[in-house]
């Protein structure tokens, strides 16, 4: 698998993803943020097994997929602050997910794109992507978007894995209780995992 960068923000890249495969997939057809993917090496489909639910509608040409991509971001500055990197959008082909290729995808985003940025910031709306961005060196800000997302930041040329201490692990759990207290329905899959998380703290 490689890393490829298809385009800078402003640069007009798309990406046409499976929607059947990829959450978020019409947000990469929008030409003005950044976008980078993991990808085969050789060009051949990420995932030759990987059969969809539900059929292409008849006016859809499944050609115009990118078949080789297993990840994708779109990234930009933020719009009230030219200094920070916002993360948009994150995205991996649903029958490769819980594999670490987000939090992977992400981590060398930020590496390669850090120039000119203090900050890269993220907003997430469930505890599996929060528990994946701090695996890549992000802190809950304690804020969160109109949207009831969370938001988390981290320094752009800090090592992915920030140092450990009693105000990470607050952090952390604060966040978890706030995706608690929050007007979201969680799953109980989702309630067993904060919970699991709140008790053993931050990876």
């Amino acid at each position: 698998m490689e890393y490829a960068l298809l385009g800078e923000p402003g640069g007009g890249a798309t990406l046409r993803l499976d929607y059947r495969a990829f959450a978020y997939a019409g947000k990469f057809v929008v030409g003005d943020t950044g976008k980078a993917v993991l990808r085969t090496e050789d060009g051949s489909a990420a995932v030759p097994e990987w059969e969809p639910d539900e059929p292409l509608p008849r006016t859809v040409d499944p050609d115009a997929f990118e078949r080789d991509v297993v990840a994708a971001v779109s990234f930009s500055p933020d719009r009230t602050d030219a200094t920070c990197c916002r993360i948009r959008y994150v995205t991996v082909h649903t029958a490769r997910r819980g594999e670490g290729l987000g939090p992977r995808l992400i981590r060398e985003t930020v590496a390669r794109h850090d120039e000119g940025y203090d900050r890269v910031r993220i907003a997430v709306n469930n505890p599996f992507a929060y528990e994946a961005l701090y695996k890549c060196g992000f802190a809950y800000t304690g804020e969160q978007t109109g949207i009831a997302e969370l938001e988390l930041e981290r320094p752009a040329d800090e090592p992915a894995t920030p140092a450990t201490g009693t105000d990470r692990t607050r952090r952390y759990r604060a966040g978890l209780d706030d995706f608690r207290a929050s007007d979201h329905d969680l799953t109980p899959g989702e309630e067993r995992f904060i919970a699991a998380r709140i008790e053993r703290g931050p990876p």
